[in-house]
């Protein structure tokens, strides 16, 4: 068949479906020609596939997340132009041999070059270069002064002045990682770094111009700000306490430290009640407003008021013992051309290094040498661009086809040896294997669409010891039974690479299995009301024989002394009674033996016609299941389960009975001839119905054996016979 062009394009149906074949080198190249309605897949996610993620992100052109047909279409080109033979992408082979690359394309040829380059820089010397080789790209720049990226290290400078120069734009300003994984710098770095220096020396010179008024104490004035500010608060608070003892004197009392508060503490380790008792007034409240600076002032607070007194009090007023709030205003006023200097601080960045060595950095100015460096970097940018080119050749080299038989074709998926790029890995639970798992990771799109699938899925949550977080998959049942799965059930999940996780399931849809489970279904649910009803008659009968032993307790009426009332006498054996239950069981069995022979009467005399009447009884009960299991399952489809994984799939993904007996494997066991020998034996009740049914199998063959004259209820049937003869003759 021509699809939108002169290629003759191959078909096959697999999984009930018409599929083009992708086989040759040829089908590849002539991959733009095919016809969109005849991909299976128009898009798939990046994510939650069982390939190289790295390899999805290269083919990823427009950044939106998905793969689409025309960026598949684009690689398929490219690869096709820049390696000489197509059919080399069928080997999916992680390494690329020198002989591969077209080295009459201009690209092609460029493209081999570099991957020699890159054997050289890494010591090597081979004709092939593999994924590993381009792996690691601080190990191809390790050994380059220049790599392409516009950023310089220590190692791209041969001066050793300049080398120490960019050690010190690193540690100022910070730096940026280089391909070859050492910390660089590049033009922002190096354009700030100078900025900095020139900002700083004009900052640091605008105070020392000003030096009288910006340093009031010298040199000890940062220090002396410092120690203002560590009791500003506390001294503030104790001028407005003064303040409002003088407007209120009655208000002295709650003012002041207290001595009940005191009082509180007392029995504590006042030595370790530092904290508390810093929350107290810093000096005792005086209606001269005075500070005191001595022994007087709050202990907790005595150290900071001994450092205020030394560096700042002391040098203003001399021997000192008092401090008003005027002086204490003075003395923060003298600090404000300091603040405004220090608000206007700029190139903080390189204050590290001293005013000295930033004038000298200044004075030198290797700006340029630097700068110099970074153009010859990113000189080579293109060769490193084509080294990522390698790179992005090898990821699809090996991963290519694999894309096209899962994303243009699923023939992976119906494939007995490969597993599909969307199976995650095998999830054991009750006695089966789950080939069919797929990674989950919006479970609320999945609660949407996987129901059309027809499928049943178990859905569970992962969580391995050796990776953090927890992993929600899919799994799709496809043969077997139901069993004991049910939500909370416990199981192993086995990924791709051989790691176990812990499973639990956590929700199930519900759909047919097989047409086995379909038959039985019916009657497992019959059974399920019998045994919740007998179980619900269980429970209010025990409930009903305990409450009648507590109210016989409760209204027993012992003797005064404490003595046990006498126990009531035992009721004789009555042997008429138990006769008469024997008589009732046999007349049931006289019934239903009856009830059997009239029905093999009503029936006929061959034994087929029974055959066909529990025929019929089954079909009647396990036939409607059946069939609704088999329209389910012939349209079982994994397409809606896909698609809630974010694929955009233009087919269905059919899987019948026979596809998902291959998807799901049952345990299977040999006979055991050993004896059990922890074999439980079975209640008398159910010995009964047996031998009773052994019975009714006894009756019905000596029924059939016996000639017509001699079987049993002939006289009732003849008479039933000779009334109907006279009823009609009557009439």
């Amino acid at each position: 068949m021509r699809s939108n062009g002169n290629y003759d394009w191959k078909f096959s149906t697999v999984g009930g479906v018409t599929r083009v074949n992708i086989e040759s080198g040829q089908d590849i190249l002539h991959l733009d020609e095919l016809d969109r309605k005849l991909w299976t897949a128009l898009s798939c996610p990046l994510k939650n596939l069982e390939i190289d993620e790295k390899t999805m992100t290269m083919l990823d052109t427009n950044g939106d997340g998905k793969i689409h047909i025309e960026e598949v279409v684009a690689a398929s080109k490219w690869l096709t132009k820049v390696i000489n033979d197509p059919e080399l992408l069928l080997k999916r082979e992680a390494f690329i041999p020198f002989t591969a690359f077209n080295t009459s394309n201009e690209e092609g040829a460029h493209l081999l070059e570099t991957s020699k380059q890159i054997l050289e820089n890494l010591g090597l010397e081979k004709n092939e270069i593999s994924v590993a080789d381009v792996s690691d790209s601080i190990a191809i720049f390790a050994k380059t002064r220049f790599n392409g990226d516009g950023i310089i290290t220590e190692n791209s400078a041969d001066d050793e002045a300049v080398k120490a120069l960019i050690k010190t734009v690193i540690d100022c300003m910070g730096g940026v990682t280089d391909r070859s994984g050492d910390p660089g710098i590049d033009t922002d770095k190096i354009e700030a770094f100078y900025t900095a220096l020139a900002d700083f020396k004009t900052w640091k010179e605008a105070g020392d111009a000003d030096k009288a008024n910006v340093f009031p104490y010298g040199d000890d004035t940062a220090a002396a700000l410092a120690a203002c500010m560590a009791v500003k608060d506390k001294v503030d608070d104790f001028f407005m306490r003064c303040k409002l003892a003088s407007f209120n004197t009655d208000s002295v009392a709650v003012l002041d430290v207290s001595s009940a508060k005191i009082g509180e503490i007392s029995g504590n380790n006042l030595a370790a009640s530092t904290d508390e008792i810093a929350t107290y007034p810093l000096a005792r409240v005086n209606a001269e407003h005075k500070l005191p600076l001595g022994n007087e002032v709050n202990p907790a607070w005595a150290g900071a008021m001994a450092t205020l007194k030394a560096l700042v009090v002391d040098k203003e007023f001399k021997k000192a013992e008092y401090l008003t709030e005027e002086q204490w205003a003075g003395i923060m006023a003298k600090f404000n051309a300091y603040n405004a200097w220090m608000g206007a601080k700029a190139g903080a960045a390189v204050e590290g290094l001293g005013y000295d060595a930033v004038v000298k950095a200044l004075e030198e100015n290797k700006k340029e040498a630097l700068l110099n460096l970074v153009a010859q970097d990113k000189a080579l940018e293109a060769k490193s661009n084509a080294i990522d080119q390698v790179d992005k050749l090898l990821h699809l080299y090996r991963d290519f086809y694999t894309l096209l038989t899962n994303f243009v074709t699923f023939s992976d998926f119906y494939s007995p040896e490969k597993r599909a790029i969307f199976q995650a890995g095998t999830l054991y639970i009750d006695e089966r294997a789950c080939d069919l798992c797929l990674k989950v990771s919006d479970m609320g799109a999945h609660n949407t669409m996987a129901a059309y699938s027809n499928m049943y899925i178990l859905y569970c949550d992962c969580t391995c010891k050796s990776k953090p977080g927890t992993m929600t998959i899919a799994a799709v049942v496809t043969d077997g039974d139901v069993g004991d799965i049910m939500v909370g059930k416990h199981a192993v999940f086995y990924d791709r690479d051989g790691l176990g996780w812990n499973a639990t399931v956590t929700k199930i849809i519900d759909n047919p299995i097989s047409i086995r489970q379909a038959f039985w279904s019916p009657y497992r649910k019959m059974a399920k009301s019998v045994e919740d009803m007998i179980n619900k008659r269980a429970a209010e009968k025990d409930a009903k024989v305990m409450a009648d032993a507590n109210a016989k307790i409760d209204n027993a009426n012992l003797p005064a002394d404490g003595s046990k009332a006498a126990e009531a006498p035992k009721p004789p054996f009555d042997i008429a009674k138990f006769a008469g239950i024997f008589a009732a069981i046999g007349l049931a069995i006289g019934l239903v033996a009856s009830a059997v022979a009239g029905l093999f009467e009503w029936l006929g005399a061959h034994w087929y016609n029974i055959v066909i009447f529990f025929l019929i009884i089954i079909a009647i009960i396990s036939g409607p299941s059946m069939i609704m299991a088999w329209l389910k399952l012939r349209k079982r489809n994994l397409a809606p389960v896909l698609n809630a994984n974010g694929w955009a799939l233009n087919q269905r993904i059919l899987v019948n009975t026979k596809f998902g007996a291959t998807l799901t494997g049952v345990a299977k066991y040999p006979i055991v001839k050993t004896k059990d020998p922890y074999t439980m034996k079975a209640p008398w009740w159910k010995k009964m119905l047996r031998w009773l049914f052994l019975l009714i199998c006894l009756c019905v063959a000596v029924y059939f054996i016996l000639p017509k004259d001699m079987r049993p209820f002939k006289s009732c049937c003849q008479k039933a016979e000779v009334e109907e003869v006279v009823e009609e003759t009557a009439e």
